[in-house]
């Protein structure tokens, strides 16, 4: 897979690229100090993947990210970042993930992980894809060459990657190659909450609500650390839901 790195400071640059050779077979074959050239660049070629600091000259790394949301084929966007702020930003333009400076390299190699793990299961024989519509008590999830056979019970939330969509269990993370909506069709209604237009939760597995701004809600589930947004245009279902 073909990546551009957008970073303008070249300590935060030179270390990224050193943990992407250590762990994975992307291929850097751009890099960019200034946001406006990486655009004008990735106008006339294609990558897979797009690293993007979000304060770089000239176009932002978040106004670039939305620019690049546009385009037919779409690369993956990763942001890197000192700032946490830009988080529910980053996933409201679907981003495949959002890495916190200074970098970790056991974070960025899950990252690399996952991503090219993504990218496999996107190139998957249509035959080993999960092939009726019908819901069951199992879905297929796809880790690197592995297909895990895995109870819906024991996703805990699942998350859009484009034409991807990562699913979360409390002890591991896969992909599936339909999108977030092909694949919710698979999965028990009474079970699972199509929370925003980018997660999807298991309400059995709902731990700990906290208030938001602008009257939405955080979710956090049993198993995960991480806390998942209650968009407002699903807060009248998820109160009903839950009770509130």
């Amino acid at each position: 897979m073909k990546a551009i790195i957008v970073e303008d400071e070249p300590l935060a640059m030179e270390e990224l690229q050193y943990i992407i050779r250590k762990h994975s077979q992307l291929e850097v074959v751009a890099t960019f100090e200034d946001g406006l050239d990486a655009f004008k660049y990735l106008q006339q070629q294609q990558v897979d993947v797009a690293f993007l600091d979000i304060n770089v000259p000239s176009i932002d790394g978040m106004l670039l990210a939305r620019n690049i949301h546009q385009f037919a084929k779409k690369p993956f966007i990763i942001f890197t970042t000192a700032h946490k702020d830009f988080a529910a930003e980053a996933f409201e333009i679907e981003a495949f993930d959002y890495i916190l400076k200074p970098f970790n390299e056991n974070r960025i190699q899950g990252v690399l992980q996952k991503l090219e793990a993504s990218a496999e299961a996107a190139t998957a024989p249509p035959s080993l894809m999960t092939a009726s519509p019908s819901r069951s008590s199992t879905v297929n999830l796809y880790k690197g060459e592995r297909i895990c056979v895995a109870d819906v019970s024991s996703i805990l939330y699942v998350e859009a990657a484009e034409k991807l969509t990562k699913v979360f269990t409390a002890n591991d993370d896969f992909v599936v190659p339909m999108t977030i909506s092909e694949f919710f069709e698979k999965l028990p209604p009474e079970q699972f909450f199509r929370c925003h237009r980018s997660f999807g939760i298991n309400l059995t597995k709902v731990q700990e609500i906290t208030p938001w701004y602008n009257s939405t809600y955080l979710v956090k589930l049993q198993g995960s650390e991480h806390q998942l947004p209650v968009s407002r245009s699903h807060i009248r279902e998820f109160r009903e839901l839950m009770g509130l």
